[in-house]
Formats: C-alpha cells, sequence, structure tokens
C-alpha cells in the first residue's frame, strides 16, 4: 500500500513538473508519457484515462481564445475553394489507404484530420469528438509529430532543390507540414519573408477543425448507432467544439478582451502539453503491439502524397 502511495506520489510530482516547465512542448511530453505508459509506471490509469478526454476538450476550447475569426475568415476567403478541395482530397486519400492498410478506422480519421488541418490540434478535436481507444490516439499523435519533426529538416532542403520563392514555400509548408510551430519553423528558416505567408494560411486552415469535427462526430456516432441496431438513439453533441467556436467570436466581437484571451489560449496550449503526457502515459505495451506499424506507414505515405500533390499543385498554379 505504501509501496503505490509513493508510486502515485512520484507520478503527480511528474505531471504537476511538466506542467510548469515551459521548456517541454507537446512532443516532449507526448514522448515521456509514452516512456511512462511502455514501463507500466503509470499507477493510477483508471483515473489518466477519462481525465485526459475531458482535459483534450477544455484544451481545445482554450485555443479558440487565441484565434481572431474576422482576420481568418477574411484572408482564408480568398483560398476557400482550394482548402476545401485541398481537404476533402486529404481525407478520401486518407480513408481509402487506412482502409487498404487495414489500420483501425479510429486511427485513419485522427492520423488524416492530422494531415488534413493542422497536426495535434486537429487529432485532439477529432479524438474529443470520435472518442477512441486511448492507444489509438496516442499512436496518432506520435505519427504525426515524428513526421513534424522531419518537416523542420526536409521541407527546407527541398525547397531550395526545386527552388521556390519565399511566398511557395510558405504556402507549400502551411499546406503540407502538419502542426504550425513546424510550420513556423520550416519557414522561418527558409526564409524570413516566408514566415508571414506560412502563418497566415496555416492559421486559416486551422478554422476547419469546428465543422470538420462536427461532421465525423456525426458520421461515426451515426455508424456506431447501426452498428449497435439503436438507430433511434441521437449521437452525442460536441459542445466542446461550439466552445472553440465561441471563445474565438468572444474575443473578435469584444476587442478589450483580446489580451486575457490570448492568457487563455497560452494556458490551453500548456493543458495541452499535460494532456498529451497523460494520453501517452496510458499506452501499454500489449496495446501498442495490437496496434502495429501500419499507423505509421499510413501517416507517412498520406504526408508523401499530400506533399507531392500540393507542391505539384503551387508550381502548375492552381493554388496561389
Amino acid at each position: 500500500m505504501n509501496a503505490t502511495l509513493h508510486k502515485t506520489a512520484a507520478y503527480v510530482a511528474l505531471v504537476a513538473g511538466l506542467a510548469a516547465c515551459y521548456w517541454v512542448n507537446s512532443a516532449w511530453a507526448l514522448l515521456i508519457g509514452i516512456v511512462i505508459g511502455l514501463a507500466q509506471l503509470n499507477p493510477v490509469p483508471q483515473f489518466t484515462k477519462p481525465l485526459s478526454t475531458k482535459l483534450l476538450q477544455a484544451s481545445v476550447i482554450g485555443l479558440g481564445a487565441g484565434m481572431n475569426l474576422a482576420v481568418l475568415i477574411r484572408v482564408g476567403a480568398s483560398g476557400v475553394l482550394y482548402t476545401i478541395v485541398g481537404i476533402a482530397l486529404a481525407f478520401a486519400l486518407g480513408i481509402f489507404l487506412g482502409r487498404r492498410a487495414k489500420v483501425p478506422r479510429d486511427i485513419t480519421l485522427l492520423i488524416t484530420g492530422g494531415t488534413a488541418i493542422c497536426g495535434g490540434s486537429a487529432i485532439a478535436a477529432i479524438a474529443g469528438v470520435i472518442r477512441p481507444k486511448s492507444e489509438d490516439a496516442t499512436v496518432a499523435l506520435a505519427t504525426v509529430f515524428l513526421l513534424n519533426a522531419a518537416a523542420l529538416f526536409i521541407f527546407p532542403a527541398l525547397g531550395h532543390f526545386f527552388k521556390l520563392d519565399p511566398q511557395a514555400f510558405g504556402l507549400w509548408s502551411a499546406l503540407a507540414i502538419h502542426d504550425t510551430s513546424s510550420v513556423v519553423g520550416a519557414a522561418g528558416n527558409y526564409d524570413p519573408e516566408s514566415l508571414p505567408v506560412a502563418t497566415t494560411v496555416k492559421l486559416t486552415r486551422a478554422l476547419w477543425i469546428a465543422p470538420l469535427s462536427l461532421v465525423i462526430g456525426w458520421a461515426v456516432s451515426r455508424n456506431r448507432n447501426k452498428d449497435a441496431a439503436a438507430t433511434r438513439r441521437r449521437p452525442p453533441i460536441p459542445w466542446f467544439i461550439f466552445g472553440f467556436i465561441a471563445a474565438a467570436a468572444v474575443v473578435t466581437w469584444i476587442p478589450p478582451l483580446a489580451d486575457a484571451g490570448r492568457e487563455v489560449a497560452a494556458f490551453a496550449r500548456r493543458l495541452l502539453v499535460l494532456t498529451l503526457f497523460l494520453i501517452g502515459a496510458n499506452l501499454t505495451p500489449a496495446a501498442l503491439r495490437a496496434v502495429g506499424v501500419r499507423p505509421l506507414v499510413l501517416g507517412v505515405t498520406l504526408w508523401f502524397a499530400v506533399s507531392a500533390l500540393t507542391l505539384l499543385a503551387i508550381n502548375f498554379g492552381w493554388i496561389r
């Protein structure tokens, strides 16, 4: 009993430390959590699993407070057609590849959503809607963060190889790299003039988190109800997605709250770091063996296809 208490106390201390250390980003938090989980050092999985779901939803709501809907809608209106087409093609390709590779549906949706929209944030929102197994969310996040790290080195090198101008590279990185942080890093390393284009396009793309999460949640709930022969059952309402939209709307419509909104968003990013640690700590060796390497193959294949098609479209002038 004392050993369990000591183990739990040490675990709580580690969680608190991760929440307080600003140098620990999402990828590191997830990695540390995975190590804890695979070493079977999580003393309270029955508590961390439901808690991680609630914290994930709260994080998504808080991230909305850092967005200015008016600016993003105005900037995104000019490229709304190719955004819709690009996201639709990415989802169609991701679902096709997932089925061919026999990757579980929830992992396929999470990896595809992260690739099509904006990495970890999109995965967090979709996971909050479809309620996947903890190990499915962990594997999807790990796959996306691994590719994000690779993109920081690969994309600038490819940009120079293909002799992309700064604006074209900024657009390409925003459409083909998963997370905003990696987009900013790759664009900044390539050329300072790439950064404004990359940042604006990526943040505009983040607006699609809400509607796509709603659609995916509705579709998954509908299929689950059919499988359970309970078609009369109403699908759960993802209130946190509406909270995300409401938070963004409040700071947009009430300008004096913009500074407070940025503080809320900063707190939400730290909360997301903590949540990703908890998600990683829920991963067990048995669950990892059950998932296998197919999700990683799916993520790499889909990322390569989206990157290549996007670069081709930019070179031909189909995307400006």
